[in-house]
């Protein structure tokens, strides 16, 4: 079931087509978006994903911003089968183009908690790539280009 929030954000739970390849619960699959929702549906339907899970996998990190250990729950990991045979696992965050980039300077009020999201998915993801990198994994960002949910500019 499927709701829509006031931020427009839709989230419930996804009903796995292949349980058998979801790494955790398969009775409690969260989706926190409509981008991923599709992702998952991606993941479950596709032969070459092996194993997927989400919001399963936490890495710590530290952040400069409170000067606390905080944890960062990947969105997605999954097992893909090459074409060539070959297994790789990634580690994949799903996030708006717009978050990926440093904020353009304005007088905006959201100016400064922009500035601050900026600055913390930084942290997580630089923990991300030493965690993907010391467990043989690949560390991806995936926006709404990657999801062919819109094109870009020429």
């Amino acid at each position: 079931m499927a709701r829509t929030h006031g931020n427009g954000y839709k989230q419930g739970f996804f009903t796995a087509k292949n349980p058998r390849k979801y790494r955790g619960n398969p009775e409690q699959i969260v989706f926190r978006s409509s981008w991923e929702l599709r992702f998952m549906r991606w993941c479950d339907e596709q032969d070459a994903v092996e194993q997927w899970a989400s919001e399963e996998l936490v890495i710590p990190y530290f952040s400069a911003i409170d000067q606390k250990q905080h944890r960062y729950f990947m969105d997605f990991v999954i097992s893909v089968r090459g074409r060539d045979g070959t297994l790789t696992t990634y580690m994949v965050e799903i996030k708006p183009h717009e978050q990926t980039q440093p904020p353009k300077p304005s007088r905006s009020k959201y100016y400064q908690s922009k500035c601050l999201e900026y600055v913390k998915n930084q942290e997580k993801w630089k923990a991300a790539e030493v965690f993907a990198r010391a467990h043989n994994m690949k560390f991806i960002i995936m926006t709404e280009y990657e999801l062919g949910m819109r094109k870009r500019k020429a």
